[in-house]
């Protein structure tokens, strides 16, 4: 069974948003997945950033495409529009739909199998387009769904359950998306919704292409010691560098911290994005040096979390290729195919 629908019950104290819904509205049916999968937590973080966002959840499109994370989206957004498509080619899906309406808020949810190994190079380019969306990578380090082998961001090193351990270097999804141009990049933990619920909430409503890396612990085959994706590893082993929240337009803006320790930056929607510096000298703003400061942890073994990189200036694919404002699916015939005559106008002003 994949579906259990939950009750429509809702505790009559529950907190409602500006649009007058409640946390519960924005879940979806109930989770199959093992009992303590930190998939769960970043389903939960999804649920409550949209909600404290106050976006109704049909302007949400979910894409996903095959593994344990990619089961996720059954289990929030329940009243959105949801396409679960093939292994490795959630980016390709995601790219038309985004092209077809501007419009609506587009969250894909993947996995380490999923984008590291089979899905590898269309991460790549859906990065480099610039599409405009929050990609999640569920990163557990191995396949759940086909009983535990390792999978493409396992670190060298690492073991397995039975203590064979990983012979190869592992694919580093932050270092990728830093490299190829990603305006919005972080990563975090399953296990802290503090800093993670923040970050989506930023993540969403970022212009161009926002990624977020979920170190996000498998409970039946990787999260055993000797495992560098278990949950006591990353607890043990993270380093906290920028944290994130976002301050809609509408809302009034205060800050209270010290001097020197944060940082605001105006989003194309008007709101604010505030960034508390944890590490010391640490910049958000320079992708080079949160290149490097992300490969020289991985040489400690340290796992650094929080928003390591966004652009001052992010650009996302409608404004390259200078798209039309209204949503492609909501032309008319007469705009989108104007005949052959303007047809043969368009060919000679190619000559």
């Amino acid at each position: 069974m994949t579906y259990v629908s939950k009750p429509e019950v809702h505790h009559p104290l529950l907190k409602l948003n500006e649009i007058g819904l409640n946390r519960r509205d924005y879940e979806g049916s109930v989770s199959t997945l093992c009992a303590g999968c930190g998939h769960d937590s970043v389903s939960a973080a999804i649920v409550q950033a949209c909600a404290e966002l106050s976006i109704p959840p049909h302007r949400f499109l979910k894409i996903s495409g095959i593994g344990c994370s990619s089961k996720t989206p059954s289990y929030f957004l329940g009243n959105s529009h949801g396409f679960n498509s093939v292994h490795g080619r959630m980016p390709s899906v995601a790219t038309g739909a985004n092209l077809a309406n501007r419009d609506m808020y587009c969250v894909g949810v993947s996995g380490d199998g999923d984008s590291a190994s089979i899905g590898l190079g269309q991460f790549g380019h859906i990065v480099r387009r610039k599409i405009d969306m929050l990609y999640i990578v569920d990163n557990n380090g191995t396949y759940g769904l086909t009983k535990g082998q390792f999978s493409a961001t396992n670190d060298l090193g690492s073991t397995s359950k039975k203590g064979a351990p990983t012979l190869y270097a592992p694919i580093d999804m932050v270092s990728m998306a830093l490299q190829i141009g990603a305006s919005f990049v972080a990563r975090s933990f399953s296990g802290d919704k503090r800093q993670l619920v923040p970050l989506v909430k930023a993540a969403i409503m970022h212009k161009g292409f926002a990624f977020i890396d979920v170190i996000s612990p498998c409970v039946m085959f990787n999260n055993h010691p000797g495992s560098t994706k278990s949950y006591d590893y990353v607890r043990q082993h993270t380093e906290h560098v920028v944290d994130a929240d976002v301050v809609p337009p509408h809302d009034e803006i205060t800050v209270d911290y010290e001097p020197g320790t944060s940082e605001s930056v105006k989003m194309p929607d008007g709101s604010l994005l505030h960034l508390n510096k944890l590490s010391d000298g640490y910049d958000p703003y320079d992708r080079v040096k949160a290149l490097g400061h992300v490969l020289a942890a991985q040489e400690r073994g340290e796992v650094v979390t929080g928003l390591l990189y966004v652009s001052r200036d992010p650009h996302d694919c409608h404004e390259i290729l200078a798209t039309s404002d209204v949503p492609l699916n909501s032309l008319d015939e007469s705009v989108l195919c104007p005949g052959s005559k303007k047809l043969m106008e368009i060919n000679q002003s190619f000559r």
